[in-house]
Parts: C-alpha cells; structure tokens; sequence
C-alpha cells in the first residue's frame, strides 16, 4: 500500500496552498478594495502588496469604525515634529478582519530576523499567514538587501525564514512562506528551493522569471517540474507565478507541470473577473467591474489616489472616459462622470472623510499659492525644495519606500 506523500503541518490558524488560485502580491494594485473584488470573483487567497518590516514597526492599530477594518497607521514622517490637531495619519496597512478572515496572506519586505518577527507579530493575529518577498526586482526593495536581493544570500533568507517559523508562525499557528524567482542556473535554483524547504515554511512560491526579466518577457517554465518534486519531498505546497490569465489556465498549468497553485497577476490588476471560471461567463464586463470597484473602494474609504491608480488599470486605456476619470480629483467627480448615481452620496461621504472634499481648506489655499506671485515669491520656491528633498529617500512612503505621487491624495 502506497505511503501518503509528506506534507508539513497546516497550523491551525493558517491555510494549506494547494488546490488553490489566488491574487498574487501587487504594491500599489493588491490595497484592500482589490482584494475584496478578487475574493468576490473566486479567489481562493489573496496576497496584500508588499509591506516593508520597518513601515509597519511603530505603527498603531485601529478598528476602523466607518469600515470596520484593522487600520495600521503612522503620522508621516515628512511631517512637522508637533503635528497640528488637523494632520492625517497615513495609513500603512488595511485589513478586513471578517471578508479577508482565513483567505489573506501578509506579504513582509525584510532583510533582518528580527524585524521580520516584530513586524510579522502586528499582523499575526489577523492574517492566515506570512509570506517573505524574496522576488521582487525594484531598486527600492533590492537596495535596502530585500526582495531578489536576498537570493544571492541563501543562508540569510533561511533564517529570516526560521526565525519567522519559529517565534511567529508556531506561535500564533499561522504559515509562513515565501515567494522566490529562478536564479541563473536550474542547478542554483535547485539548491536555493532544498535550503528554503527545510526551514519549516509551509509554501514556496516561484516567479517564472529570473531577476533582470521585465514582466514582458515570457515566463520560464522548464523549472517547474524540479521545483515541484523538491517542494513535494519535502512536504511543501508548491506554487507559480508568471503569465496566468485567468483560472482555467491555472488549472491547467497546474496539472501539466505538477504544481499544488497558482497566482494571477497582471490579468487580475485588469480585471479581477480572471478569477471565474469560463464556465460560470468568464471575465465580466469592464463597466461592471469598474462600478461593482468603486463600491467597495467607498466601502474601506479607500485612498483617492489609490483608486485612480487601480481604475486605470481597469478601463480600456484607449476610452475616453478613462482619460478623463485620471483628471478627477475627488470620489464624487469620478462617480458623476461614470454614471454611478446611486454611489454619489457615500463617494461625498468618503470625500468629506478624507479631506478631499471641495470645500477642504488645505486643497483651497494649494490652489490659490500656485495662482498669487506673492505667494510664490515668498514660499513657492520653498514647496519645491521640500519636494525634491522627500525625492532623495528621506520620507516613509504607504510602503515603506520612496513616495509615489499617485498613491498620496
């Protein structure tokens, strides 16, 4: 009689990957309304964009009443010192402790143990898991030895790894994994997936892409297969990650390639329907998706500039309401030009709340410094100044990382 194939503990408050398709972790595209919409149309998980350990340490977490989620939160550090009684806290992480309840998985940029557990220990008691970005390609995580940086230190991400096993995933019984790209040589990557599978982690998640690959060129495929029998014999749940279109496909790419999961990426930026079957219709209609986003995004008081972001992505770049929507500059002015007349009042709530709204004193006097010479004489040049200088790395961005104009409102 056949002995069943090994398999690690699925600790009790965490999720076993396989047999599942899920969003993969997008900064900027995997903020909570994305999340939720990918969860309405069939995700099995969703992974939230990559949060940096030391964003994350010094924040404070609060129960959201208008939206009942989690909001982890932090005065911005390009803040004066003595903030006035009207400054906003940015909001560095957002979570729904019911709807995302047993399905979201809390994606850490670290390169240190230690603040990898502190941070990771936030968020523990709310998420399924925790999983390591050791992928990602961009200077701002790769500089700070993040993200695909750590594949060229195979020891250290095993520790990282172990000590997240250790004092947070047996801890709060939750997984810990991590999401990995192929390295130069099949031998190499071979080696790297064999160290990170002994460490105690639940799931390994390869990108189909070597570090220098940009997201149009094809995915490699030929190291599937290895990757899997190794994550098998070592009783981890294996998944891919790399030009999924939509479920169908991930289930096919899972059978032919022997792997237990898949993550949808770029297609579900586009549009979240990727996550239905072609059987139950496939992917919706743009319009559909784009009110049934907005709804949600109202619902978690989304950041504007944030939503706008994510609407790009979702309308045809060519219609011309979508080049007119990137114009818009409040909730309400976007709902208006869609047609959403039934949204307009929550999108003036939301407005209102978040100090967007047309009668906001700040956004009234930045208007009117750009238009009065006096005031430019006298402190247009200093505006500026501060800019280029939060430019050069000093602030604390969402992220954790350089600001990005479009996600601050």
């Amino acid at each position: 009689m056949a002995s069943s194939p090994k398999r690690v503990p699925i600790p009790k408050n965490g999720v076993d990957y396989r047999g599942k398709v899920v969003l993969a972790p997008m900064v900027r595209s995997g903020e909570l309304p994305s999340r939720l919409l990918a969860l309405k149309y069939g995700a099995d998980l969703v992974w939230g964009p990559e949060t940096v350990d030391k964003s994350m340490i010094g924040t404070t977490k609060r129960l959201n009443p208008h939206t009942s989620t989690i909001d982890y939160t932090r005065t911005p550090s390009n803040q004066s010192r003595e903030p006035s009684s009207t400054s906003r806290e940015s909001v560095i992480f957002r979570l729904h402790p019911t709807r995302e309840n047993g399905h979201l998985i809390f994606q850490i940029g670290t390169s240190q143990p230690a603040l990898a557990v502190e941070a990771a220990k936030l968020v523990a008691p709310h998420v399924a898991g925790i999983d390591v970005n050791a992928g990602c390609p961009k200077p701002f995580s790769t500089s700070g030895g993040m993200g695909a940086a750590l594949l060229q230190t195979p020891d250290h991400l095993a520790s990282i790894l172990s000590a997240l096993v250790k004092e947070v995933g047996k801890v709060y019984e939750i997984g810990i994994s991590v999401k990995i790209r192929l390295l130069e040589t099949a031998e190499k990557t071979k080696t790297l997936v064999q160290k990170l599978c002994a460490t105690g982690i639940i799931g390994l998640t390869v990108h189909c892409r070597t570090t220098p690959m940009r997201p149009r060129e094809r995915a490699i495929r030929d190291q599937l297969r290895m990757i899997a029998d190794i994550c098998r014999s070592a009783g981890v749940a294996c998944m891919m990650n790399g030009d999924v279109r939509d479920r169908n496909e991930a289930v096919q790419l899972m059978q032919e390639y022997g792997i237990d999961g898949a993550m949808i990426a770029t297609a579900a930026e586009s549009n979240p329907s990727a996550f239905r079957t072609r059987e139950d219709g496939g992917l919706l209609p743009w319009r559909e998706v784009v009110e049934e986003y907005m709804k949600t995004a109202l619902a978690v008081d989304n950041k504007w500039g944030n939503t706008k972001f994510t609407l790009s992505h979702l309308m045809p770049g060519k219609a011309e309401v979508s080049r007119r929507v990137t114009g818009c500059k409040r909730y309400i002015d976007a709902c208006k030009l869609l047609g959403f007349e039934e949204l307009h009042s929550r999108a003036q709530e939301v407005d209102e709340r978040l100090g967007i709204s047309a009668n906001n004193e700040n956004h009234d006097i930045r208007g009117k410094r750009k238009k009065n010479p006096s005031a430019l004489a006298a402190g247009g040049n200093m505006v500026i100044e501060k800019s280029h200088s939060i430019g050069r790395g000093g602030s604390l961005s969402e992220r954790g990382v350089t600001a990005v104009p479009a996600m601050t409102v």
